[in-house]
């Protein structure tokens, strides 16, 4: 019997795991801690990725047309239905009024991440995390979500002995639970997110690999970021 350690699920659900854990202490201690934690959460999920690479055979990164095109699509669609589509919490708080007559306690917007603003007296520093920022979002969450939704998740669906399915295999039930799961993890655009798993399940499915769904994922992200950066939305970073 494998030591827990050594079990083929740890190198797909570590780093994921750690990553969430690490995001949700962001902003939670100090003015500026968002960028900081974020930081830290990239470094360590890049040395986990590193560390675990000899036992992830998919980490292939497959640059191939089908993946840029659905990379950019993706984006273009994210951008286009920011902000016309209810969150997740939006829809919370009007049923709950609907249900309850209780109004919505209105909520404190959140800053939109800007470093080149709140590190301006060190402008270094504020390059530091913005290039962390977006290398992060493009080369590190690619891997570390892919691995986990449609290495892990999506195969544990059809078989528990995961290793064991094939890439390309199809099955409905996991394929429409592991869109509902990347899509409700962002509950900002949820919407968006669920379309954007479905498209990254089927590059998987169709190419039998996870390299190209790496790289949409990867182009997706990039893309936003640069629109964020250069139209000066940072509310996209």
């Amino acid at each position: 019997m494998p030591t827990f350690w050594s079990l083929p699920e740890i190198p797909r659900v570590l780093p994921f795991t750690v990553f969430l854990i690490l995001t949700s202490f962001q902003g939670k201690y100090f003015a500026g801690s968002e960028y900081w934690i974020y930081g830290l959460k990239t470094i360590v999920a890049t040395g986990l990725i590193w560390h675990f690479k000899s036992r992830l055979s998919e980490l292939k990164w497959a640059i191939s047309v089908p993946a840029v095109v659905t990379g950019i699509l993706i984006a273009l669609l994210w951008l286009g239905l920011d902000s016309r589509i209810p969150s997740l919490g939006q829809i919370y708080d009007f049923l709950n009024q609907q249900i309850t007559g209780t109004l919505p306690v209105p909520e404190k917007p959140e800053a939109p991440w800007n470093p080149l603003v709140f590190f301006k007296d060190t402008p270094s520093l504020a390059w530091t995390f913005l290039a962390l920022r977006v290398l992060g979002r493009s080369l590190i969450v690619p891997v570390v979500e892919e691995v986990f939704y449609r290495s892990f998740f999506y195969r544990y669906i059809v078989n528990p002995d995961f290793s064991s399915v094939a890439h390309r295999v199809w099955h409905l039930r996991a394929f429409i639970l592991t869109s509902l799961a990347f899509g409700l993890s962002h509950p900002g655009q949820w919407i968006p997110a669920i379309l954007c798993g479905t498209a990254y399940q089927a590059l998987v499915i169709r190419q039998d690999r996870m390299g190209d769904a790496m790289v949409a994922h990867g182009v997706t992200n990039a893309v936003i970021s640069a629109y964020a950066i250069y139209t000066g939305q940072w509310q996209f970073t």
